[in-house]
């Protein structure tokens, strides 16, 4: 495990319950072992207090977290994650977007509001306040789903995630990453895109161990366009009243750490923790990654 740094950026920013749960119908934008030790964090926010780092730091409290995958991904791919925090007591809800993992929708049905949908299903299915977690392309949508539903929101975490404001497309926040070689690997068609087996480890979890990149392969769909070209649509007054977080992946050749950087610096969070790490960190580093959900 190394979870780098975990480290404040100082400044304050405007129901497989238990296993996996695939939300009805509508059940709704990825990826060894690992062992180490946590670092430190800061203070974040206005006036925040600094907090130790570790399972035992933090949010020492039980939590439900909700935890939304990216593209080219499912609900099973925070299994590991899954586990562990069930280990230290708290509550866990992780999903299937529509046209994702096990999900039978048809990929032209899979839109960005369809996914929003799913995971207000969750929320409204918990029964406290949740920490919602978005991976990579599951940043728009957990950003609309707080939108829809600030209340039922404790916290919102960024993983790798995009961090973008209202009227923002994925296509358009992806645009200029000289880092990420995700694209050299992804073939658009008519309704979706495919990525190629190749792209696994050549960009989309490049840290992966070959068994976890065959895990991944197994799983991949062709993923709908409509989640990469639909604008998100946010306020301030909703969707910016949830205090938000971002745990940026060092290592990422899919979403590149400077335009990780471009994003939580752009709408800055509370608190800003680094894993050293590729783009799926709950695959190959996934104690480093319960230990940075639990500090915060």
């Amino acid at each position: 495990m190394s979870l780098l740094a975990i480290s404040s950026n100082g400044r304050f920013g405007s129901l497989k319950l238990s296993r996996l749960l695939t939300v009805g119908a509508l059940a709704l934008a990825a990826c060894g072992d690992s062992s180490g030790s946590g670092g430190e964090a800061g203070g974040g926010g206005e006036g925040g207090a600094g907090a130790e780092g570790g399972a035992g730091g933090g949010a020492s409290a039980s939590q439900t977290y909700v935890l939304v995958h990216g593209a080219f991904a499912g609900g099973w791919s925070w299994e590991r994650v899954v586990t562990q925090l069930e280990a230290n007591g708290d509550e866990v809800i992780t999903l299937d977007l529509p046209a994702h993992g096990d999900d039978p929708t048809a990929p032209e049905q899979a839109t960005l509001q369809a996914y929003t949908d799913s995971v207000v299903a969750a929320l409204d299915g918990a029964s406290r306040p949740v920490v919602l977690v978005g991976h990579s392309m599951g940043g728009l949508v957990v950003s609309q789903a707080a939108e829809a539903r600030p209340e039922k929101v404790e916290k919102l975490v960024y993983l790798a995630a995009f961090l973008v404001d209202d009227g923002t497309s994925l296509l358009a926040a992806a645009a200029n990453d000289p880092e990420s070689t995700l694209q050299s690997f992804v073939t658009p068609g008519a309704t979706t895109a495919t990525l190629a087996p190749e792209g696994v480890l050549g960009s989309f979890c490049s840290d992966c161990s070959a068994e976890d990149a065959a895990l991944i392969e197994d799983n991949l769909r062709p993923e709908p366009l409509s989640g990469f070209t639909t604008p998100i649509a946010v306020s301030a007054q909703k969707w910016g009243s949830v205090p938000r977080f971002y745990i940026e992946t060092l290592q990422d050749k899919a979403i590149g750490p400077s335009k990780q950087a471009e994003f939580y610096t752009a709408l800055p969070c509370e608190k800003v923790l680094s894993i050293d790490a590729g783009h799926c960190p709950f695959l190959t580093q996934p104690e480093a990654l319960v230990e940075a959900l639990k500090s915060l």
